[in-house]
Parts: C-alpha cells; structure tokens; sequence
C-alpha cells in the first residue's frame, strides 16, 4: 500500500491557494519561517490508518491544518476556519494515486501560543481514500 501523505498534502495546498477569498486573508505556508506572514495557515501532522475492503487497499487517514494568528482574540481564527470548512469539508480532492471517498472536519481547538500575542487553531479532517487499482 502506498502512502497518500505527499499526494494529499498537494492536493490540500492546491485547493487552498488557488482560493482568492482564503489567500486574500491567510498565507498558505509548507515550510514557516521566522519572517512568515500572520496569519497563516500550515501544514500538520498526517497519520494513517489501513482501512481495507476485501477488494480494495484503503486508508482513514487524519490530516491536520494549524491557523496561526496574531490578531486580538479568536475572531480572524474563526474566519480562516470558515474558508477551511468551505473548502474541505465534504468535499472530495483529486488525490493522485487514490480515490477519495469521504473528507469532513472532525474538530478543532482555538488556544493561545506560549507567546501571548498568537493563537493558535489547529484542525483536524478525517479522509477515507482507496488506492487506485
């Protein structure tokens, strides 16, 4: 079974940069560094889980996405959050290599940074995907 952790990631990555309401409001980033723009929106951790059929290698997999912001209180979060919604959950990528069948939010927890002036939102969506025969 191959691992869908590349492919899903660039789907993700295209579906949410190539959105002008989220990019007008949220930088996209795969790599953060110390001069990265707030707010921002990045990658996380992807776990995997073998979810086979009889016929089919499949995968119930957990992405996570982490919103990132400075703005006071949990407002912009909120905001990112609805364009992540708008645009993930329940609605199927292109995945190379595999079939989605399933994409949903699962949760999401807003909480403040160690530095004072960040908070922080990650979110987690739940993925079933088949590998494509």
């Amino acid at each position: 079974m191959a691992t869908c952790a590349w492919p899903l990631q660039t789907a993700v990555v295209a579906r949410l940069s190539s959105d002008p309401p989220l990019t007008a409001v949220a930088a996209v980033l795969d790599e953060v560094r110390e001069d990265s723009p707030y707010p921002h929106v990045t990658l996380g951790e992807v776990i995997e889980e073998l979810d086979d059929t009889h016929d089919n290698q499949g995968l119930d997999v957990s992405l996570v996405l982490h919103i990132w912001s400075k703005y006071p209180g949990y407002a912009e979060c909120a905001r990112i959050l609805a364009h992540l919604d708008r645009l993930l959950d329940r609605r199927p990528l292109q995945v190379e290599g595999f079939t989605m069948s399933s994409i949903h939010r699962e949760h999401h927890r807003m909480m403040r940074d160690p530095d004072p002036q960040i908070r922080h939102c990650p979110v987690r969506f739940r993925v079933w995907l088949s590998e494509e025969q």
